[in-house]
């Protein structure tokens, strides 16, 4: 059974799907240019050492984005 959460709640090895992004302005424009749209996966790979930001596999590329960020982007796991 699949659950929501923000992405901020993967853990690294983790994946999930990308549901909504909940983000506004120009942070929101970088993310979908990034292909973080709906139904895209995407795999925690890592957290720097202060746990911001934190590195997830997108699409074939590795992106880090802020906690700030991650926790207006809604994932199904």
């Amino acid at each position: 059974m699949s659950q929501n959460c923000s992405l901020n709640e993967l853990n690294p090895g983790q994946s999930a799907v990308v549901e909504e992004l909940k983000t506004r302005g120009s942070i929101r424009r970088r993310l979908l240019d990034i292909g973080l749209v709906k139904d895209t996966k995407v795999e925690c790979v890592g957290r720097s050492p202060a746990g911001d930001p934190a590195a997830f596999l997108i699409r074939g590329a590795v992106i880090a984005i802020r906690s700030e960020d991650l926790k207006d982007i809604v994932v199904r796991i």
